[in-house]
C-alpha cells in the first residue's frame, strides 16, 4: 500500500510539473465562431435604437441617432441589416443596408437623402469610417471569421470576467489597415469584451470595449460600446429599446426601402 501511494504521488507530481497544454487552432476557431454567434446572431432578428457620440482629438462632439434592424437567414451565415438615421437633421433619412454572405463579400448600400443618391459600398471601402465615427462599416455588421487566422494566446481575467484571448491575423493583408487584432472573449457568454488593433508596424492604434452588458429577454447583450483611437478621439454607442424575435419581414432589406422608410419598424 505504501509503495502504491508513493507511486501515485510520484505520477501526480510529474503531471503537475508538466507545462499546460496549449489550445489548438481548432479551439481558437471554435471560440471565435461562438463569439460571432453571440455578438451578431442573437435570436432570429432584433431591433434597437442607438445614440452615437463622436469626439475628435480636440474634444469636439457630434451626435448621431439611429434605429437598427437585423434579420438572420441562417445562424453564422446569411444575414441582413437595415440602419436608419433619425438625427441630426442634416443626415436624417440616411440609410445603411447590408446583406451578409458567408462565402463572398457582403453587399452594402448607403442612401444619402440630401442628394437622393444610392451608393454601393465596395469591398475595399468596408474598413472606412461609419458615419464619421471611430467604427468602420465592417464593425457595424461584423467581420467574417473566415477572413482571419485565429490563434489561441491564453486565458486571462479581465475585470470581473474570465476570458479567452485570441489573436486574429487577416488572410488578405492588403484588404485591411491592421496587421492583426487581439480580442478578449467572455468565457461564459462568448461576447467580446475588448479588442486591440495593431497597425502594419505592430503598434496599437485602436481599442474597442464593451463597457456595459445587460441580459435582455434572456440574451446577454452589449448595451454600451466604445471605440478609442490611441492619441485620438472616441465614439461611444448607447443602445436602448432593444427587442428580439419581432418577426421582421425579409422585404424590408431590399433596395426599395432605401428610399421608402418602413415606418412601422423604425418607430
Amino acid at each position: 500500500m505504501v509503495k502504491r501511494a508513493i507511486t501515485t504521488i510520484a505520477l501526480l507530481s510529474i503531471v503537475l510539473l508538466l507545462p499546460p497544454v496549449e489550445a489548438s487552432s481548432q479551439d481558437a476557431d471554435r471560440i471565435i465562431e461562438k463569439s460571432n454567434l453571440a455578438s451578431y446572431y442573437a435570436a432570429d432578428d432584433g431591433k434597437a435604437k442607438a445614440r452615437m457620440e463622436i469626439k475628435d482629438r480636440r474634444g469636439r462632439t457630434r451626435v448621431r441617432e439611429l434605429v437598427m434592424l437585423r434579420k438572420d437567414i441562417e445562424d453564422g451565415g446569411r444575414q441582413n441589416f437595415y440602419i436608419y438615421f433619425t438625427a441630426p437633421t442634416d443626415i436624417k433619412g440616411m440609410v445603411f443596408m447590408v446583406k451578409k454572405f458567408p462565402q463572398r463579400d457582403d453587399d452594402r448600400w448607403l442612401y444619402i437623402p440630401a442628394v437622393d443618391l444610392i451608393k454601393r459600398i465596395v469591398a475595399r471601402d468596408k474598413r472606412l469610417s461609419f458615419a464619421g465615427s471611430h467604427f468602420t462599416y465592417e464593425d457595424v455588421s461584423g467581420r467574417s471569421p473566415q477572413d482571419d487566422t485565429h490563434t489561441f494566446l491564453r486565458e486571462e481575467r479581465l475585470g470581473d470576467k474570465d476570458t479567452y484571448v485570441i489573436k486574429n491575423t487577416p488572410k488578405d493583408k492588403d484588404e485591411v489597415e491592421f496587421s492583426y487584432y487581439i480580442v478578449w472573449i467572455d468565457k461564459k457568454t462568448y461576447l467580446p469584451l475588448k479588442a486591440e488593433y495593431y497597425d502594419k508596424k505592430g503598434r496599437l492604434y485602436k481599442v474597442l470595449k464593451a463597457e456595459k452588458i445587460e441580459t435582455i429577454e434572456g440574451i446577454p447583450t452589449a448595451v454600451r460600446i466604445k471605440a478609442e483611437e490611441v492619441g485620438g478621439g472616441t465614439t461611444v454607442v448607447e443602445f436602448t429599446d432593444i427587442r428580439y424575435n419581432l418577426g421582421i419581414p425579409n422585404s424590408i432589406f431590399t433596395e426599395r426601402y432605401l428610399r421608402k422608410v418602413p415606418r412601422r419598424w423604425i418607430r
